[in-house]
Formats: structure tokens, sequence, C-alpha cells
């Protein structure tokens, strides 16, 4: 049987509950999120989907559908699960079956599945509670595979965002992010091990990369922002400036640049 998690302290409920609230913010704009946040590779979700021995899935944080789309394409039968009742009903229109509820307190009712995903959302899930969660799901020799998106912005480009966050919202989540944006996918997957090695019912855990490159024109550049993290909770004038500010950096560079991503895969067997 999965392990279960130890009960929280005061201070782990108080950090869940900022995290839930973070969490919960993207749904502000589903519309927005939908269209401007980048998909994953093709190569990944073929990978997945070929180590998986049926195509019955669940995905952990649907949103949008961004990720269940790519795997139904692949033939996948999708079942979303989504704390957001906003974001839960944008992907029902995109056809997804999808039931409101955080992973960790989900019912799933008996039913079982050959994959769980998650595509930049298992940092909201605890990653023990997630995992055991997973494991109670899964068939035998079922997968559970969460990933995420790390893009990096040429240099001297990042440097002149970095700069804008330190002078508009020197304390906030998004200036460490624009500080340190190479390393924005590191923590969650150590963090995601780190829970399935402790969860009952898995056999070690592996990491799988995959790189791949979009260019962004500006106007893409800023549509996207207020999708990631922190930047929904800014203030309207907050956001007018920081958007202004990153807008600035981009016509400078000549309007439009690459952005190097790595998709991080952290995947292991139900045994």
């Amino acid at each position: 049987m999965p392990t279960v998690p130890p009960e929280r302290t005061a201070s782990d409920q108080r950090e869940s509950h900022r995290a839930r609230e973070l969490a919960e913010s993207f749904g502000s704009d589903p519309q927005r999120y939908d269209r401007a946040r980048p998909s994953y590779p093709a190569a990944m979700v073929d990978a997945i989907v070929a180590a998986s021995p049926g195509l019955e899935i669940v995905d952990v944080g649907i949103g949008t559908g961004i990720a269940a789309r790519q795997f139904r394409a692949a033939g996948c039968r999708v079942l979303g699960v989504e704390v957001d009742a906003r974001m839960a009903e944008w992907a029902r229109k995109h056809g997804f079956e999808v039931e409101v509820s955080a992973f960790e307190s989900w019912d799933p009712a008996g039913r079982t599945f050959d994959a769980v995903i998650s595509g930049q959302s298992w940092h909201w899930v605890h990653p023990l509670a997630g995992a055991a969660k997973a494991a109670e799901v899964l068939r035998p020799g079922g997968r559970l595979a969460v990933f995420w998106n790390s893009g990096q912005p040429p240099t001297e480009l990042a440097q002149g965002f970095a700069a804008v966050y330190q002078r508009v919202v020197p304390d906030s989540l998004a200036a460490r992010w624009a500080a340190g944006a190479t390393t924005a996918s590191s923590s969650p997957s150590i963090k995601a091990s780190e829970g399935i090695q402790a969860a009952d019912g898995f056999g070690d855990p592996e990491q799988w990369t995959f790189d791949w490159e979009r260019t962004y024109t500006r106007d893409e550049w800023l549509d996207q922002l207020p999708t990631t993290g922190g930047h929904a909770q800014f203030s309207s004038a907050t956001q007018e400036e920081v958007l202004a500010g990153v807008g600035a950096a981009i016509d400078a560079a000549g309007g439009s640049f690459p952005v190097q991503f790595t998709t991080t895969v952290l995947t292991a067997l139900r045994n």
C-alpha cells in the first residue's frame, strides 16, 4: 500500500495555503493561459506513451488542456483532475472530462489507469501525498510522468528582464525566477523524486530531458508573462510597469528573440 504522508505542521499548512493561492491565481484568465503558454515537445509525448502499458491517462492539474490535447492526439483517453473550476471549465470546452479536486484528496472511485501525467503542475501537489495517490490509481506497470518546461532567453536579454523586475518588484517570486531562470525546473523535480522514493509502490525514478527552441515576438512574450508565477497577483499598475519595461528591452533587442527550452520529465513505474 502507498505510504501515508506524515501530519503536516502549522508551518507546512501555511506554506501549502500560500502555494495553493498562487496555483489558483492562474485561473484568473484561462483564455490567455491557453493561448500563450507553451506546449511540450512531441518527442516527450511519444516517449511517455510508448513507455506506458496502455492509453488510459489521468492528467493532474490539466489546466486548460494544453498537454492533454497533445496526449489525446497521440491516441490517449485523458481524464483531468484540476483544483481550479475555471481552468476545468476551459478544458471541458476542448472535450475533456474533468473532475474538480486537489489530487491528494481526489476520489478515483475504484478506477485505475495506465499513466498519471502532470505538466507544469506537480510542484503544487504535496510530493509524498501526490506520489501515494498516483500509486493508488496506477495499474501494475503503469507510469507516473511529471514534467516542466524551463526556458532561457539570450543572456543579455535575460539580464535586461531581471533588471526590470529588480527595479519594479524586487522582492517578488517573479524577480527571483527572472534572476535564476536556468534552474527553474530543478527544485520541483528534486522534490518530486524525493516524494516518489518515499512512497511505496514505485521503482527508482528516472529523469528524461528534451531540448527545443521557440522564437517569441514582443507581443507573444508580453502575452504569456501574466500567466507565469506571481504576475497575476500584481496590481494592474505594477503589471503594466513590468510589461512596459520588458517590452522596451525586447524592442532594444530587435523585437523578437529565441528561447532555448528544456523539458524535464521525472518518471517512475508502478511496481
